[in-house]
């Protein structure tokens, strides 16, 4: 309650934790979470970097995924974002049963202080 409270005083699109993604593939959302683990496949199709919340992968319940041509806006999000609490926005996508958030804009995260 208290945290859709600050949601709405920011302004901010609805902020949940990210083990509560996937209730809400289809909307558009802040996710707040942890960090876990991080990769970059420079070698792959569309060079992804995932940013797995919560639990490294593949026991994450959420991630944020940044592609290639993207890539330059954000440094490099494995090491600066690795073990950070983070929350990002954007519309939240089923892709093979967990919900991510495609990043495009470096405005889309705001590191936490916790």
């Amino acid at each position: 309650m208290l945290v859709a409270f600050c949601a709405c005083t920011l302004g901010a699109a609805d902020t949940i934790p990210a083990g509560e993604a996937k209730d809400h593939v289809g909307k558009t959302a802040t996710v707040c979470g942890k960090v876990a683990s991080a990769r970059y496949l420079d070698s792959s199709n569309r060079q992804p970097t995932f940013l797995n919340f919560d639990k490294p992968f593949p026991d994450h319940p959420f991630s944020a995924i940044i592609f290639g041509p993207n890539r330059s806006k954000f440094g490099k999000p494995e090491h600066d974002y690795l073990e950070k609490n983070l929350c990002v926005t954007g519309e939240i996508r089923d892709y093979n049963g967990k919900p991510e958030i495609e990043l495009t804009d470096p405005k889309q995260v705001r590191v936490e202080s916790k």
